[in-house]
């Protein structure tokens, strides 16, 4: 059976690929206690003595903020330890899986963009994983770098979920918190589960660069209220717990939307963000 090693392996991700595939592969889940990835010393040491025929490389800092304010630091996580677990995937003839990020295009360009688009961040979370996308390129290995919306789902027991559109929406109600969301963004967003169901597929595809993102033309504020009428509330009640932020992006519009044809064209299968939803609701018991 196929080992495949799994950094950031209690994130919801890569919990969901774990629970959905531990019949097809042997996992080798890897945690932040295991490994410190701004030691690149101690990452070599480590991932030098596992044995492993595939790498899912999850783990990173993705808080925008987080990345703005210790750059130095999250420099080491999301890019410096990247490029080198895969030198030393290339060392064991292993293939590495390389997470990207819509936000390699937040430059205030128009969607949807395609893998044969140049990228452009303004960001240093989105430079940051340009930055091993454009060495894995240029590099003799085996990798595939896949490029993903924001991803949204619920908890398990076993897994709990990571912040995204979702939970914010089933919060704002649930605890009759107003909550605002910006208009001037449109994104796609993805259930995370169709990721999980599908990774074997994804594992065959054949080296490059890969976009995996639902469809969506509502901005985020409009998707959001979508979620909250979906969830049953009425206008009334969406209009009291759902606010518009008019202010952020208002000056450089954000489109993050990604054109999918290419991973589409070998089997894998994807949806709008709006039958997303529907299908997340629907599985948790909310519909």
């Amino acid at each position: 059976m196929t080992t495949i090693a799994i950094t950031g392996a209690n994130g919801y991700l890569a919990s969901l690929i774990q629970k959905q595939n531990h019949e097809t592969f042997t996992f080798l889940p890897i945690t932040r206690k295991d490994v410190d990835y701004e030691d690149l010393a101690a990452v070599n040491k480590f991932f030098e003595k596992q044995t492993f025929d595939i790498l899912i490389h999850t783990a990173a800092r993705t808080q925008t903020a987080d990345c703005e304010a210790h750059p130095f630091e999250t420099k080491k996580v999301n890019t410096d330890s990247a490029i080198e677990l895969a030198k030393i995937c290339k060392k064991k003839n292993a293939r590495f899986i390389f997470l990207s990020t819509e936000q390699v295009f937040n430059d205030n360009a128009v969607g949807p963009y395609s893998e044969s688009d140049s990228p452009k961040s303004a960001s240093i979370y989105g430079q940051q994983k340009l930055a091993v996308e454009t060495f894995l390129r240029t590099f003799d290995c085996d990798y595939l770098i896949l490029r993903l919306s924001w991803m949204m789902g619920l908890s398990y027991p076993e897994v709990s979920a990571s912040p995204n559109i979702l939970k914010q929406v089933i919060s704002a109600f649930l605890y009759q918190q107003p909550t605002s969301f910006p208009v001037h963004e449109v994104r796609g967003l993805t259930y995370a589960k169709k990721f999980a169901d599908q990774l074997e597929k994804i594992l065959q595809l054949p080296t490059g660069i890969y976009h995996f993102s639902s469809t969506n033309s509502l901005s985020t504020y409009a998707f959001a209220t979508f979620i909250a009428k979906e969830l049953g509330f009425d206008e009334k009640l969406c209009r009291k717990y759902v606010l518009p932020d008019e202010e952020r992006y208002a000056q450089a519009p954000r489109d993050l939307r990604l054109a999918t044809e290419k991973i589409k064209s070998h089997g894998l299968s994807l949806s709008s963000s709006q039958n997303d939803v529907i299908e997340c609701l629907k599985d948790f018991g909310w519909q």
